[in-house]
């Protein structure tokens, strides 16, 4: 990965991670828990692609197996969010254009209930069996939940600060279509002048340079600035 791209994950997780412990966790809501650092990842993921996304996802979950409270074992949400994050990346466009918001939403929905299904399968196979008293189906609808009320205000940033920060092909294709625009500008000037060159349009351009010409002395001459 970039230098750029390493500097602004590792930023962004570590802040996610902190507000997701210190903030979300201490509201005690109903079933799950708001995923801050998911969405965190499935927008970086979106951008940097499937392999970035991978490993965004592997760095940021093993950065949270690490953090305290963690009460599992180390390596079992970086394999969760390393598999989100390489799926997530696999829908990034070519162009770096989403045509709407429906797509990232479905993601957000599909990859919360992924994650929670993936911890409880991976917590089954070292014997927690802790999602089994809570209630699989109560986590699953309360983190879908969740993750999509809280994502049009995470996700849309993070994609954008992502794109800012690697110079991204929208910017890219903002500049060739100004430079399209100029081109076409200069064509129709070409266009012009070879019309003008034609025994009517010619009289006609001499007559707008000439007035052209008059208006400008004269507004030097009265003192008029123009605009």
């Amino acid at each position: 990965m970039r230098v750029n791209r390493i500097l602004l994950s590792s930023a962004l997780i570590v802040v996610a991670l902190v507000i997701q412990v210190s903030v979300l966790a201490r509201l005690h809501l109903p079933g799950a828990v708001p995923d801050l650092l998911l969405l965190t990842v499935l927008g970086l993921a979106m951008v940097y692609g499937h392999v970035g996304g991978a490993l965004v996802g592997f760095g940021a979950g093993l950065l949270a197996d690490l953090a305290p409270p963690a009460d599992h074992a180390a390596g079992r949400y970086a394999l969760v969010l390393c598999v989100i994050g390489y799926l997530a990346g696999l829908i990034k466009p070519d162009n770096g254009r989403l045509k709407s918001a429906t797509g990232p939403m479905v993601v957000v929905v599909v990859a919360a209930i992924g994650t929670t299904l993936l911890y409880a399968g991976v917590g089954a196979l070292v014997g927690d069996t802790a999602a089994r008293h809570v209630g699989l189906g109560s986590l699953l609808f309360t983190a879908a939940l969740y993750d999509l009320l809280l994502a049009p205000f995470v996700v849309p940033g993070i994609m954008a600060l992502a794109r800012r920060a690697e110079n991204d092909p929208l910017a890219d294709s903002n500049s060739q279509t100004k430079k399209a625009d100029i081109s076409t500008g200069w064509l129709s000037g070409g266009t012009g002048l070879r019309i003008g060159g034609q025994r009517g349009g010619l009289k006609g351009g001499l007559k707008v340079k000439a007035a052209r010409v008059r208006t400008a002395r004269a507004g030097r001459i009265k003192g008029v600035k123009r605009l």
